[in-house]
Protein backbone atom coordinates (compact mmCIF):
# COMPACT_ATOMS: atom_id res chain seq x y z
CA UNK A 1 0.00 0.00 0.00
CA UNK A 2 3.03 2.57 1.30
CA UNK A 3 5.27 1.77 -1.88
CA UNK A 4 1.86 2.38 -4.37
CA UNK A 5 1.25 6.15 -3.29
CA UNK A 6 5.47 6.04 -3.05
CA UNK A 7 5.92 6.36 -7.28
CA UNK A 8 2.62 9.17 -6.96
CA UNK A 9 3.96 11.58 -4.57
CA UNK A 10 7.42 11.57 -5.94
CA UNK A 11 5.79 12.70 -9.43
CA UNK A 12 4.00 15.51 -7.64
CA UNK A 13 6.92 16.37 -5.89
CA UNK A 14 9.04 16.51 -9.12
CA UNK A 15 6.64 18.23 -11.33
CA UNK A 16 6.06 20.93 -7.99
CA UNK A 17 10.09 21.42 -8.49
CA UNK A 18 9.97 21.65 -12.26
CA UNK A 19 7.28 24.60 -11.68
CA UNK A 20 9.84 26.20 -9.51
CA UNK A 21 12.44 26.07 -11.44
CA UNK A 22 10.55 27.39 -14.67
CA UNK A 23 9.14 30.25 -12.32
CA UNK A 24 12.43 31.41 -10.83
CA UNK A 25 14.19 31.38 -14.03
CA UNK A 26 11.54 33.21 -15.93
CA UNK A 27 11.88 36.43 -13.47
CA UNK A 28 14.36 38.59 -15.13
CA UNK A 29 17.76 39.19 -13.53
CA UNK A 30 18.65 42.06 -11.32
CA UNK A 31 20.49 45.12 -13.62
CA UNK A 32 23.69 45.39 -12.56
CA UNK A 33 24.91 49.19 -11.32
CA UNK A 34 26.84 50.84 -14.00
CA UNK A 35 30.25 51.13 -14.02
CA UNK A 36 30.20 54.57 -13.45
CA UNK A 37 27.36 57.36 -14.36
CA UNK A 38 26.88 58.48 -17.75
CA UNK A 39 26.87 61.89 -18.45
CA UNK A 40 23.53 64.33 -18.80
CA UNK A 41 22.85 66.59 -21.19
CA UNK A 42 22.65 70.31 -20.59
CA UNK A 43 20.04 70.44 -23.16
CA UNK A 44 16.36 69.89 -23.28
CA UNK A 45 16.53 69.16 -27.23
CA UNK A 46 20.10 67.91 -27.95
CA UNK A 47 22.06 64.87 -30.37
CA UNK A 48 24.46 63.20 -28.80
CA UNK A 49 27.46 61.38 -30.19
CA UNK A 50 30.74 60.17 -29.36
CA UNK A 51 33.96 63.07 -29.85
CA UNK A 52 37.37 62.08 -30.20
CA UNK A 53 39.90 64.64 -28.65
CA UNK A 54 42.52 65.86 -31.16
CA UNK A 55 44.91 68.33 -31.24
CA UNK A 56 43.81 72.28 -32.29
CA UNK A 57 46.29 71.57 -35.32
CA UNK A 58 45.23 68.00 -35.90
CA UNK A 59 47.61 65.39 -35.27
CA UNK A 60 50.39 65.82 -37.35
CA UNK A 61 52.72 62.69 -38.05
CA UNK A 62 56.53 63.86 -38.88
CA UNK A 63 58.61 62.24 -41.51
CA UNK A 64 61.88 62.55 -43.14
CA UNK A 65 62.11 63.96 -46.63
CA UNK A 66 65.18 61.34 -46.84
CA UNK A 67 66.15 58.08 -45.65
CA UNK A 68 68.79 57.12 -43.69
CA UNK A 69 70.00 56.33 -40.10
CA UNK A 70 68.85 58.49 -37.39
CA UNK A 71 72.03 60.14 -35.63
CA UNK A 72 69.68 61.70 -32.53
CA UNK A 73 66.50 62.48 -31.22
CA UNK A 74 66.29 66.24 -29.51
CA UNK A 75 62.95 65.73 -27.89
CA UNK A 76 60.68 63.14 -25.54
CA UNK A 77 57.48 62.65 -25.04
CA UNK A 78 55.48 65.54 -23.72
CA UNK A 79 58.26 68.04 -24.75
CA UNK A 80 56.58 71.59 -25.83
CA UNK A 81 58.35 72.93 -28.65
CA UNK A 82 58.08 76.26 -31.16
CA UNK A 83 58.32 75.80 -34.90
CA UNK A 84 61.36 75.09 -36.42
CA UNK A 85 63.02 73.11 -33.39
CA UNK A 86 64.95 70.14 -34.30
CA UNK A 87 62.92 66.86 -34.06
CA UNK A 88 65.69 64.42 -35.04
CA UNK A 89 69.01 64.05 -37.40
CA UNK A 90 69.81 62.14 -40.03
CA UNK A 91 73.45 61.12 -40.28
CA UNK A 92 75.02 63.86 -42.92
CA UNK A 93 78.74 63.45 -42.18
CA UNK A 94 79.24 62.13 -45.93
CA UNK A 95 77.47 65.43 -46.98
CA UNK A 96 79.73 67.26 -44.36
CA UNK A 97 83.03 65.97 -46.28
CA UNK A 98 81.53 67.48 -49.52
CA UNK A 99 80.76 70.59 -48.27
CA UNK A 100 83.93 71.32 -47.04
CA UNK A 101 85.41 69.81 -50.52
CA UNK A 102 83.02 72.64 -52.18
CA UNK A 103 83.88 75.30 -49.91
CA UNK A 104 87.44 74.73 -51.38
CA UNK A 105 86.37 74.91 -54.41
CA UNK A 106 84.64 78.30 -54.08
CA UNK A 107 87.63 79.62 -52.59
CA UNK A 108 89.99 78.25 -55.72
CA UNK A 109 87.49 80.11 -57.88
CA UNK A 110 87.22 83.62 -56.05
CA UNK A 111 91.32 83.64 -56.03
CA UNK A 112 91.18 82.73 -60.01
CA UNK A 113 88.41 85.68 -60.39
CA UNK A 114 90.55 88.54 -58.43
CA UNK A 115 93.63 87.70 -59.91
CA UNK A 116 92.50 88.42 -63.59
CA UNK A 117 90.86 91.05 -62.25
CA UNK A 118 94.20 92.54 -61.08
CA UNK A 119 96.13 91.90 -64.28
CA UNK A 120 98.85 92.75 -65.25
CA UNK A 121 101.04 92.67 -62.36
CA UNK A 122 103.59 95.62 -62.59
CA UNK A 123 106.20 93.01 -62.05
CA UNK A 124 105.49 91.25 -65.53
CA UNK A 125 106.11 94.69 -67.92
CA UNK A 126 109.76 95.05 -67.32
CA UNK A 127 110.59 91.75 -68.67
CA UNK A 128 108.23 92.29 -72.25
CA UNK A 129 110.03 95.63 -72.06
CA UNK A 130 113.37 94.34 -72.11
CA UNK A 131 112.27 91.74 -74.83
CA UNK A 132 111.54 94.32 -77.14
CA UNK A 133 114.11 96.70 -76.87
CA UNK A 134 116.52 93.29 -77.23
CA UNK A 135 114.76 92.52 -80.43
CA UNK A 136 115.04 96.29 -81.87
CA UNK A 137 118.65 96.13 -81.06
CA UNK A 138 118.92 92.68 -82.96
CA UNK A 139 116.72 94.12 -86.08
CA UNK A 140 119.91 96.89 -86.11
CA UNK A 141 122.32 94.54 -85.76
CA UNK A 142 120.88 92.15 -88.60
CA UNK A 143 119.91 95.64 -90.88
CA UNK A 144 123.79 96.27 -90.16
CA UNK A 145 125.31 93.32 -91.11
CA UNK A 146 122.85 93.08 -94.29
CA UNK A 147 123.82 96.73 -95.83
CA UNK A 148 127.68 95.70 -95.76
CA UNK A 149 127.68 92.51 -97.20
CA UNK A 150 125.47 94.23 -99.78
CA UNK A 151 127.99 97.03 -100.20
CA UNK A 152 131.11 94.92 -99.67
CA UNK A 153 132.82 94.35 -103.28
CA UNK A 154 132.70 90.18 -102.84
CA UNK A 155 132.64 87.18 -105.12
CA UNK A 156 129.78 87.36 -106.95
CA UNK A 157 128.42 83.92 -106.35
CA UNK A 158 129.25 84.27 -102.69
CA UNK A 159 128.14 87.52 -102.44
CA UNK A 160 124.71 86.82 -103.86
CA UNK A 161 124.46 83.91 -101.16
CA UNK A 162 125.19 86.34 -98.25
CA UNK A 163 123.00 89.29 -99.05
CA UNK A 164 119.88 86.89 -99.32
CA UNK A 165 121.24 84.98 -95.92
CA UNK A 166 121.63 88.63 -94.33
CA UNK A 167 117.94 89.90 -95.87
CA UNK A 168 116.40 86.84 -94.04
CA UNK A 169 118.03 87.71 -90.77
CA UNK A 170 116.81 91.04 -90.88
CA UNK A 171 113.07 89.97 -91.78
CA UNK A 172 113.54 87.30 -88.95
CA UNK A 173 114.64 90.04 -86.49
CA UNK A 174 111.74 92.44 -87.94
CA UNK A 175 109.32 89.38 -86.73
CA UNK A 176 110.72 88.52 -83.18
CA UNK A 177 110.44 92.81 -82.74
CA UNK A 178 106.56 92.23 -83.64
CA UNK A 179 106.08 89.47 -81.55
CA UNK A 180 107.85 91.12 -78.14
CA UNK A 181 105.75 94.34 -79.32
CA UNK A 182 102.27 92.22 -78.99
CA UNK A 183 102.64 90.39 -75.92
CA UNK A 184 103.64 93.87 -74.79
CA UNK A 185 100.71 95.30 -75.56
CA UNK A 186 98.64 92.02 -74.94
CA UNK A 187 99.82 92.17 -70.88
CA UNK A 188 99.53 95.95 -71.14
CA UNK A 189 95.81 95.68 -71.78
CA UNK A 190 95.18 93.15 -69.06
CA UNK A 191 92.88 90.10 -68.98
CA UNK A 192 90.22 89.62 -71.73
CA UNK A 193 86.97 90.42 -70.36
CA UNK A 194 85.29 86.99 -71.40
CA UNK A 195 87.76 85.56 -69.38
CA UNK A 196 86.98 87.18 -66.51
CA UNK A 197 82.97 86.36 -66.65
CA UNK A 198 84.18 82.77 -67.73
CA UNK A 199 85.92 82.68 -64.23
CA UNK A 200 83.18 85.08 -62.44
CA UNK A 201 80.69 81.94 -63.68
CA UNK A 202 82.79 79.02 -62.62
CA UNK A 203 83.00 80.69 -59.02
CA UNK A 204 78.37 81.25 -59.24
CA UNK A 205 78.41 77.93 -59.64
CA UNK A 206 80.82 76.67 -56.98
CA UNK A 207 78.78 78.81 -54.55
CA UNK A 208 75.61 77.16 -56.00
CA UNK A 209 76.90 73.65 -55.02
CA UNK A 210 77.99 74.93 -51.73
CA UNK A 211 74.41 76.55 -51.06
CA UNK A 212 72.85 73.08 -52.32
CA UNK A 213 75.01 71.00 -50.21
CA UNK A 214 73.75 73.66 -46.93
CA UNK A 215 70.11 72.37 -48.35
CA UNK A 216 71.18 68.57 -48.26
CA UNK A 217 72.62 69.01 -44.89
CA UNK A 218 69.96 70.76 -43.38
CA UNK A 219 67.27 68.35 -44.50
CA UNK A 220 68.57 65.69 -42.60
CA UNK A 221 67.46 67.74 -39.04
CA UNK A 222 63.93 67.91 -39.11
CA UNK A 223 61.91 70.33 -37.26
CA UNK A 224 58.84 70.78 -35.81
CA UNK A 225 56.25 72.46 -38.43
CA UNK A 226 54.08 74.23 -35.82
CA UNK A 227 54.57 75.18 -32.28
CA UNK A 228 52.70 72.19 -29.86
CA UNK A 229 53.67 69.14 -27.74
CA UNK A 230 55.25 65.85 -28.72
CA UNK A 231 52.74 63.43 -28.72
CA UNK A 232 54.42 60.50 -29.77
CA UNK A 233 58.03 59.20 -30.65
CA UNK A 234 58.54 56.53 -32.60
CA UNK A 235 62.20 56.69 -33.66
CA UNK A 236 65.59 55.71 -31.74
CA UNK A 237 68.95 56.61 -32.38
CA UNK A 238 70.70 53.97 -34.81
CA UNK A 239 67.51 53.36 -36.27
CA UNK A 240 66.74 53.37 -39.96
CA UNK A 241 64.44 56.16 -41.06
CA UNK A 242 62.82 55.77 -44.64
CA UNK A 243 61.24 58.43 -46.76
CA UNK A 244 58.61 58.07 -48.57
CA UNK A 245 54.62 58.26 -47.99
CA UNK A 246 54.32 54.46 -47.32
CA UNK A 247 56.96 55.10 -44.45
CA UNK A 248 55.24 55.48 -40.99
CA UNK A 249 55.15 58.10 -38.71
CA UNK A 250 58.36 58.90 -36.52
CA UNK A 251 56.95 61.43 -34.54
CA UNK A 252 54.01 62.71 -33.69
CA UNK A 253 53.12 66.37 -32.62
CA UNK A 254 50.30 68.77 -32.35
CA UNK A 255 49.02 71.94 -30.68
CA UNK A 256 47.23 71.21 -27.17
CA UNK A 257 46.95 74.17 -25.31
CA UNK A 258 43.51 74.56 -27.27
CA UNK A 259 42.18 71.00 -27.86
CA UNK A 260 39.55 70.20 -30.56
CA UNK A 261 37.17 67.25 -30.20
CA UNK A 262 35.78 65.26 -33.11
CA UNK A 263 32.19 64.34 -32.82
CA UNK A 264 30.64 61.73 -34.92
CA UNK A 265 26.66 62.96 -35.51
CA UNK A 266 24.64 60.23 -37.64
CA UNK A 267 23.62 61.27 -40.92
CA UNK A 268 19.87 61.19 -39.81
CA UNK A 269 20.76 63.90 -37.25
CA UNK A 270 22.75 65.80 -39.26
CA UNK A 271 19.88 68.52 -40.37
CA UNK A 272 19.23 68.87 -36.28
CA UNK A 273 22.52 70.42 -35.63
CA UNK A 274 23.25 73.83 -36.93
CA UNK A 275 26.11 76.54 -37.16
CA UNK A 276 27.21 77.69 -33.73
CA UNK A 277 25.00 75.10 -32.02
CA UNK A 278 26.64 74.88 -27.92
CA UNK A 279 28.30 71.79 -27.15
CA UNK A 280 28.97 69.60 -23.77
CA UNK A 281 31.58 67.10 -23.22
CA UNK A 282 31.98 64.86 -20.25
CA UNK A 283 34.96 62.45 -19.87
CA UNK A 284 34.26 59.00 -21.05
CA UNK A 285 34.35 57.12 -17.62
CA UNK A 286 33.78 59.66 -15.43
CA UNK A 287 31.40 62.46 -16.29
CA UNK A 288 32.42 64.59 -13.45
CA UNK A 289 35.00 65.96 -15.59
CA UNK A 290 33.23 67.68 -18.09
CA UNK A 291 33.80 71.28 -20.26
CA UNK A 292 31.55 73.61 -22.83
CA UNK A 293 32.51 73.36 -25.70
CA UNK A 294 33.11 76.29 -28.63
CA UNK A 295 32.03 75.38 -32.28
CA UNK A 296 34.44 75.59 -34.71
CA UNK A 297 33.27 74.31 -38.18
CA UNK A 298 31.97 71.03 -39.99
CA UNK A 299 33.64 68.80 -42.68
CA UNK A 300 31.56 69.57 -45.12
CA UNK A 301 32.07 65.76 -46.19
CA UNK A 302 30.26 62.71 -44.72
CA UNK A 303 32.12 60.08 -44.31
CA UNK A 304 31.45 56.05 -42.87
CA UNK A 305 31.67 56.02 -39.00
CA UNK A 306 35.12 54.50 -38.11
CA UNK A 307 34.79 54.80 -34.06
CA UNK A 308 32.43 51.75 -33.26
CA UNK A 309 30.99 51.96 -29.75
CA UNK A 310 30.47 47.91 -29.55
CA UNK A 311 26.47 47.98 -28.93
CA UNK A 312 24.56 45.70 -30.75
CA UNK A 313 22.22 47.56 -32.08
CA UNK A 314 25.02 49.57 -34.19
CA UNK A 315 25.64 49.46 -38.53
CA UNK A 316 28.84 49.15 -39.10
CA UNK A 317 27.49 51.33 -42.40
CA UNK A 318 26.22 54.13 -40.57
CA UNK A 319 27.77 57.40 -41.83
CA UNK A 320 28.29 60.45 -39.85
CA UNK A 321 28.46 64.22 -39.77
CA UNK A 322 31.76 65.34 -38.31
CA UNK A 323 31.60 68.37 -36.34
CA UNK A 324 34.96 69.96 -34.80
CA UNK A 325 34.54 71.56 -31.48
CA UNK A 326 37.12 73.23 -29.06
CA UNK A 327 38.01 74.00 -25.49
CA UNK A 328 40.93 74.88 -23.86
CA UNK A 329 42.45 71.96 -22.25
CA UNK A 330 43.61 74.33 -18.56
CA UNK A 331 43.56 71.83 -15.94
CA UNK A 332 41.77 69.13 -17.30
CA UNK A 333 42.98 65.51 -17.08
CA UNK A 334 42.64 64.98 -20.16
CA UNK A 335 44.62 63.35 -23.34
CA UNK A 336 44.64 63.28 -27.00
CA UNK A 337 43.29 60.42 -28.52
CA UNK A 338 40.80 59.92 -25.23
CA UNK A 339 37.00 59.48 -26.09
CA UNK A 340 34.11 61.74 -24.30
CA UNK A 341 30.58 61.95 -25.33
CA UNK A 342 29.00 64.89 -26.80
CA UNK A 343 26.08 66.70 -26.72
CA UNK A 344 25.13 69.10 -28.90
CA UNK A 345 22.21 71.68 -28.81
CA UNK A 346 19.85 70.48 -31.57
CA UNK A 347 16.56 71.28 -32.97
CA UNK A 348 13.26 69.36 -31.88
CA UNK A 349 11.98 66.47 -34.02
CA UNK A 350 8.74 68.29 -34.03
CA UNK A 351 10.53 70.93 -35.58
CA UNK A 352 12.05 69.42 -38.72
CA UNK A 353 10.82 71.99 -41.31
CA UNK A 354 12.86 75.02 -39.47
CA UNK A 355 16.23 72.89 -39.38
CA UNK A 356 18.89 73.86 -41.86
CA UNK A 357 22.72 73.31 -40.72
CA UNK A 358 24.79 75.79 -41.89
CA UNK A 359 28.05 74.24 -42.65
CA UNK A 360 30.69 77.07 -42.99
Amino acid sequence: MIRSLLIPLLAIVGMLFAVYSVVKASKPAPVPPPYAEPAKAPFTAFVAGAGLIEASSRNIGVGTPVGGIVEQVHVKVGDKVAAGDALFSIDARELKAELAIRQAQVKAAREQVERLKQLPRPEELPPLQARVREAEQGLADAKAQYEMINTAALGEAAGREEVVRRRIAVASAEARLEQAKAQLALTQAGVWAPDVAIAQAQYDSAVAQVAATEVEIGRRTITAPVAGEVLQVEVLPGEFAAAGAAARSLLQIGATQTLHVRVDVDEHDAWRVKGDAKGFAALRGNAAISTPLRFVRFEPLVVPKRSLMGDSTERVDTRVLQVIYAFDRGTLPVFVGQQMDVFIEAVAIGERSAATPEQK
